[in-house]
């Protein structure tokens, strides 16, 4: 069985690149290549939200993710929400950012239900989070929180 580790950073540089690069430094999957996938939770994979990412292989190496980002130059608050669906088949995430940290919990739960409608699946676990950040206004400011897939895999 596999385990896709939820992870959450926050990121302050001065470039926007550079921000999203911080934030997923604190979550420690900086040194991956991000793959996006849409929001499956293969069946028999287990969810597990962790503060950072353990070692998920080499630098370089490609990881699979669900991603939530927002970023910012103004002062005020970023939102990265993330949510997931999980029973004893396959489940789901869903991703919404923005300012509002309630507003992106209430989208981020919305689209979970949205999700379990579409589905004749059994959900018996679900879990949301958010993570915000407070901007100054100086350079840009990042939050993430995503879902890492397991073990990262060679890109070649």
């Amino acid at each position: 069985m596999s385990t896709i580790y939820v992870v959450r950073g926050v990121g302050t540089a001065p470039t926007e690149m550079a921000s999203y690069d911080a934030a997923l430094a604190a979550a420690n999957v900086h040194n991956y290549n991000l793959v996006s996938v849409s929001s499956i939770v293969p069946a028999g994979a287990t969810v597990e939200e962790v503060d950072t990412a353990p070692n998920l292989g080499p630098a370089g190496n490609r990881l699979t993710v669900v991603e939530a980002r927002e970023t910012t130059a103004e002062a005020g608050t970023v939102a990265a929400g993330l949510g997931w669906a999980t029973g004893p088949g396959p489940g789901l995430f869903y991703e919404a950012s923005g300012e509002d940290p309630e507003a992106v919990r209430r989208a981020v739960e919305a689209g979970l239900a949205a999700g379990r409608g579409l589905r004749e699946w059994e959900f018996d676990d679900e879990r949301a989070v958010v993570t915000t950040a407070e901007a100054d206004g100086e350079g840009y400011t990042t939050a993430v929180t995503l879902a890492a897939y397991g073990e990262s895999e060679p890109i070649l």
